[in-house]
């Protein structure tokens, strides 16, 4: 392995899978995280873990954030909320999940100090998204600038977030053109074993496929 590490926020999903390729395409060694915060759709978990295999990762962590469960505030987490399947509109769904990317980040920016990883890549999109406020590109340089004060990272530890001005289709077709297995992702909210294609996530991907000319690889109902 060479000397160049870096920290890829991997859910399992259409998103961190092509950012595991984007990584691994600029020559750095692979340490995924992948985080279990109490998700109603917690099988992204083992997905996570075969995407990790796939790119042949240095090490593979899972930490555990069951608090965010008990925080509550997301249909992602509180199973009394039924999630959002309204299509995506202006306002902010209720599968938001409160403080969950400052968290995320937070985490790798203390494993990549840990390490000496230099970049913490994330799949957030300020395009194709929920409206989720941790997705805009203000919300990225926030972090940045946070990390680079309360960090006494050497080599300096640098957010990369090569999705955020990419649409849905133009990241799967990035994603083809470096053979990511989107085969062993999963995308829907409602974590079942077959994709509901309805809710929030669903309707992205197909959209994301259906504008990149190309057939989804998962199983749908």
């Amino acid at each position: 392995m060479n000397s160049k590490k870096a920290i890829v926020i991997l859910s399992g999903g259409l998103d961190s899978t092509t950012c595991m390729g984007v990584a691994k395409e600029a020559g750095y060694d692979i340490y995924p995280i992948t985080f279990h915060y109490g998700q109603r759709h917690d099988r992204e978990i083992e997905n996570a873990k075969k995407v990790a295999s796939y790119f042949d990762a240095a090490e593979h962590k899972v930490f555990s954030l069951e608090f965010l469960k008990e925080i509550g505030g997301s249909s992602l987490t509180d199973q009394l909320m039924e999630v959002n399947q309204e299509g995506v509109g202006e306002d902010v769904p209720n599968t938001y999940v409160p403080g969950r990317n400052t968290i995320f980040l937070s985490i790798a920016a203390s494993y990549a100090e840990a390490i000496g990883a230099e970049k913490i890549y994330v799949g957030v999109s300020a395009v194709d998204f929920s409206g989720y406020p941790d997705c805009r590109p203000e919300f990225i340089e926030a972090m940045q600038q946070t990390i680079f004060q309360g960090t006494n990272a050497e080599p300096t530890i640098t957010i990369e977030a090569p999705l955020i001005d990419l649409s849905k289709g133009d990241t799967v077709k990035l994603g083809m053109e470096l053979n990511v297995p989107y085969h062993l992702t999963t995308s829907c909210y409602l974590g079942g074993e077959e994709a509901c294609g309805e809710c929030d996530s669903c309707r992205l991907r197909l959209q994301g496929f259906e504008e990149a000319g190309a057939t989804d690889p998962i199983k749908y109902m």
